[in-house]
């Protein structure tokens, strides 16, 4: 029996046609020189002869110009259908042909006949390619139009795929010197004999050999093109891979390059979450190049492996192109209870090299006024740590209570962020302030004003447990908060402030997620005349009780105004719909402000109402309208909050 064998080298040829590289035909330069000398462009045209023959018809498709001009004067729409499939796995064979069908990106417009027919034969054999990329080597394509007495042209394409096509055998080669990660790699080939000589699969095998070999310490691993022989007589192929594995290396120097980089080697080996000698993995490259592009101080990053001094070792070439350091942003707004309020800022983010982000801040408003001067330094120390420092000066003048107020600061923090969610985030940090306030006292009808001289350490912990950042549809958060606090106004008093925060996320179906939030806090130490009207909790706005407006809920003064206390005690619950890229967030929230060290869950304020979201690309942008339902006199009937992110 005679046996016939299809050689295909490169792969490249299994996959569709038009996916291929075409080459360019080029006149050859002598030619076109001989051609130019012979043409002078000052000489008249000589006459035509006269061959005999008319004109074409300038309406003729100019790709099939051999059309009977009946073809050509008739324009139809049409439709397109495929038949054939439908004993196989046809989806990914219809996408693609869908996806590049000359038919189908032309079928909303009306043709002639010979254009419908020469679109026609194009996706014949765009499906014979598609359909040899998928295994299917002995299909056969058939074009026929119906419908001709119709206005709609039904265009058909009858598909016979034919048996199709596995692998007999599976060689991989050069593997030896590997050692123990030898059987990985073959296995992350991922085509065994009986699989279907399948273009994708084969392709997909070959970078994920690839990319496993560089993240087990060979970054110079290379695989020569695979080699497939097809058996047209038993409907079978054998397919060989040869790879070079370039021998195992270890991390060595960090080589920074560019135009004025904005850090050096030494920082980016901070950032790097590998050290020198540990061997290769391109994975922490990969999240290297993330982090560096997070800092915010690049337009460009390379970091690519090189040949270090020795054959066991791989340098790390890191290319840095700067971005913009400086940026200014401002903002104008109105908002009920706050008046009218400008904002401006400066920053300069690398001022204090490296990571050092100098900001110039300022607010004129209506309610509050502010100058500031700000420090965050990323990557202090250690990766995903800041310093934070910062002094500002501000008169702020609210219902509750008007203060003037300087304040210096410092911490050190751990943070999530969108490009990396942390399971634990904490922060330390000294706070030193010094502020003029007014308020009433307890009795509500005694107006005072007092300078307060407070020392602060705020501490906070918390736990991630979520799935998203900005959209969380499953899991929980708990974080709590807590600040040793000594206060000079008129004697000395010591208090601590803490405060816990839990919510929970669960997810109904695909298409809606509940989710319910508690917060309770608490003041100990001393009674609420003591502590500064600015260091108390109050509760009410787009982060508390929706419904009311922003520390609208709690003790009130003779004034109607409030008053804040020593305890709180806050709930949410929400539906979250989805529909498309919006979403419709039913909610009611409940909580109450209490004079006394811990709340007792009296007298509690209930706000609901709805909410929509729109799921962008950065996360969900929430608008919501709330309104109180046990409101007391004073309050709005209505209240909107508009912001990035859920509520919680």
């Amino acid at each position: 029996m005679a046996v016939s064998f299809q050689r295909l080298i490169p792969l490249v040829a299994l996959l569709p046609m038009s996916l291929q590289a075409v080459p360019s035909v080029a006149q050859s330069a002598p030619d076109q020189a001989a051609e130019a000398a012979a043409l002078d462009p000052e000489s008249p045209m000589a006459e035509l002869p006269d061959l005999g023959v008319g004109w074409p018809d300038m309406a003729v498709d100019e790709d099939d110009s051999t059309a009977p001009a009946s073809e050509v004067a008739e324009v139809r729409r049409y439709s397109v259908e495929l038949e054939g499939l439908e004993k196989v796995e046809a989806s990914e064979i219809r996408r693609r042909f869908d996806l590049l069908s000359v038919l189908r990106a032309n079928a909303g417009a009306a043709a002639n006949v010979a254009q419908i027919n020469r679109r026609a034969r194009e996706d014949s054999e765009l499906l014979d390619s598609i359909l040899r990329a998928e295994g299917y080597y002995d299909a056969e394509v058939e074009t026929r139009v119906d419908g001709g007495d119709t206005a709609l042209l039904k265009v058909v394409l009858r598909v016979a795929t034919g048996p199709l096509y596995r692998f007999d055998a599976v060689s991989v080669t050069g593997l030896e010197s590997t050692g123990e990660t030898a059987q990985p790699l073959r296995d992350a080939l991922g085509v065994k004999p009986g699989d279907p000589v399948d273009a994708d699969a084969v392709l997909g095998g070959s970078a994920a050999l690839t990319a496993l070999a560089h993240d087990r310490g060979f970054p110079f691993a290379t695989l020569a093109p695979p080699e497939i022989i097809v058996d047209h007589d038993t409907q079978t192929a054998r397919y060989a891979l040869a790879v070079t594995p370039g021998g195992v290396r270890h991390f060595g120097a960090i080589l920074v390059s560019g135009e004025r980089p904005p850090f050096g080697a030494r920082h980016v080996a901070r950032i790097a979450r590998f050290t020198r000698g540990e061997r290769f993995d391109q994975s922490r490259l990969d999240d290297l190049k993330r982090a560096l592009i997070a800092t915010g101080l690049l337009s460009s990053v390379e970091v690519t492996p090189v040949a270090g001094a020795t054959p066991d070792v791989a340098d790390i070439a890191v290319a840095l192109e700067p971005a913009p350091l400086r940026t200014i942003a401002g903002e104008i707004g109105y908002g009920t209870g706050e008046g009218y309020r400008a904002e401006v800022a400066w920053t300069h983010r690398n001022l204090i090299r490296p990571e050092g982000a100098v900001t110039v801040r300022g607010i004129a408003g209506t309610r509050e006024q502010l100058a500031a001067v700000l420090l965050r330094q990323s990557n202090f120390s250690r990766r995903d740590q800041v310093f934070n420092a910062g002094l500002q000066a501000s008169n702020i003048n609210r219902p509750a209570y008007s203060a003037r107020t300087l304040d210096l600061s410092a911490g050190i923090e751990r943070r999530s962020n969108i490009i990396w969610q942390k399971k634990w985030t904490w922060s330390a940090g000294v706070e030193l302030i010094t502020s003029d306030e007014s308020d009433l006292t307890d009795s509500g009808a005694v107006a005072r004003r007092q300078t307060y001289y407070i020392a602060a350490l705020p501490l906070s912990l918390a736990y991630d447990g979520s799935d998203d950042l900005l959209d969380p549809k499953r899991g929980f958060r708990l974080a709590a908060r807590l600040s040793p606090e000594a206060s000079l106004q008129k004697g000395q008093s010591a208090y601590v402030r803490a405060q816990i925060d839990a919510s929970s996320y669960f997810p109904v179906s695909s298409r809606l997620v509940l989710a319910g939030r508690v917060r309770f806090g608490t003041i100990a130490g001393v009674g609420t005349d003591n502590i500064a009207p600015s260091r108390r909790f109050y509760a009410g706005g787009g982060g508390s009780v929706r419904g009311y407006g922003y520390q609208d809920i709690g003790p009130r003064d003779a004034f109607g105004d409030p008053m804040g206390g020593r305890s709180l005690a806050e709930f949410s619950l929400e539906a979250r719909a989805r529909i498309g890229v919006f979403g419709i967030v039913p909610f009611i929230d409940g909580g109450n402000i209490y004079t006394r060290q811990y709340p007792d869950f009296s007298g509690l304020r209930y706000g609901a109402g709805v909410g929509v979201r729109y799921h962008s690309n950065f996360g969900p942008i929430r608008i919501d309208v709330g309104t109180p339902i046990n409101p007391r006199s004073g309050d709005a009937p209505i209240t909107v909050f508009v912001s990035l992110g859920q509520a919680f």
